[in-house]
């Protein structure tokens, strides 16, 4: 697969969808793609379906138009999967990818099962929204996809500090640039700028965590009830995992979140001796070398002692 332009050729309707929980990247790279159906495709009808993104992505050209459920039974012509590793981490959206008549994927994950029809994976990029950028080409950039794809790759690559970096990642970054994005503002409003709320619920984790394994792992948890006395939700978590991990000394991190079901949602990052990936493909979740997730049941503690014990391992 070359470009989107030779999938979309005869394509009447389309759907986008990306992972469940969606963050920067998926967002970015799902918006971006749906804009440029939108822009150069306007016989297509296309559908961007999604999770609840956070407040602070609504900015986002098409934003508001992204629905939330599947609740219609439609047969789509062509399903793009994006930023997402397996059809479940789809969401209510695998219906639709189900049912289509072609399927393509486009993602960066390394735990990726190459799912659909056609897949377009590079382990090695710095986000789905690098990839996007390349299969939409540069000559078809406008402002608004800009936006998008530049908040994508800011996310997945922690403001250009993560190892998944490149000079390509650069140069794509300064492109975008060019584009007329006002880019300081993008990373200051949608990156370092939290709520109050935010805020003390990264206080209460930050109070809450603990080392083990010879002070190489840190690990915190935040509960239901947590995040009801700071008045967040788990899309308000954002950033905490990543406070852990700079913590000097520390090989990795944990960071673990209540959900309604009791369940518990699992985020781990390395700085680079442990394979945090290895451990999530274990427990049915997957992700990257240096940043993974994935879900589990039981007492927090006993997860992450779970945990604990799988890196141990590596180290």
């Amino acid at each position: 697969m070359k470009t989107f332009a030779e999938q979309l050729t005869g394509v009447m309707t389309a759907a986008i969808a990306g992972h469940i929980r969606p963050d920067g990247d998926c967002a970015g790279s799902c918006l971006a793609t749906y804009n440029y159906i939108k822009n150069k495709f306007p016989a297509i009808d296309v559908t961007v379906y999604l999770e609840e993104i956070p407040n602070k992505f609504q900015f986002l050209t098409g934003a508001k138009e992204i629905v939330h459920s599947c609740e219609d039974d439609i047969q789509y012509d062509l399903f793009i999967a994006q930023d997402c590793g397996d059809e479940l981490r789809l969401g209510d959206a695998a219906k639709y990818f189900k049912t289509a008549k072609k399927t393509i994927c486009v993602d960066h994950h390394v735990s990726n099962v190459s799912f659909a029809d056609e897949n377009y994976i590079f382990p090695h990029a710095s986000s789905t929204s690098e990839l996007v950028f390349e299969l939409i080409g540069e000559e078809n950039i406008t402002k608004e996809i800009a936006e998008c794809i530049y908040l994508g790759i800011v996310h997945d690559t922690g403001v250009f500090q993560y190892s998944n970096t490149s000079a390509k990642t650069m140069e794509i970054a300064g492109k975008l640039m060019e584009c007329g994005i006002d880019f300081s503002k993008i990373i200051d409003d949608t990156f370092y700028i939290k709520t109050f709320e935010q805020n003390k619920i990264l206080g209460k984790a930050m109070l809450n965590c603990r080392r083990y394994s010879d002070e190489r792992i840190i690990a915190s948890v935040v509960t239901c009830q947590d995040m009801e006395e700071c008045h967040v939700l788990p899309k308000h978590l954002d950033g905490i995992v990543n406070q852990l991990r700079i913590t000097r000394g520390v090989e990795a991190a944990v960071f673990l979140y209540e959900n309604a079901d009791k369940t518990y949602k699992a985020s781990t990052r390395s700085n680079g001796r442990i394979d945090v990936a290895r451990i999530a493909m274990k427990f049915g979740g997957g992700g990257h070398a240096r940043a993974a997730g994935f879900s589990m049941e039981g007492d927090p503690e006993e997860i992450i002692k779970k945990i604990v014990a799988e890196m141990e391992l590596q180290l």
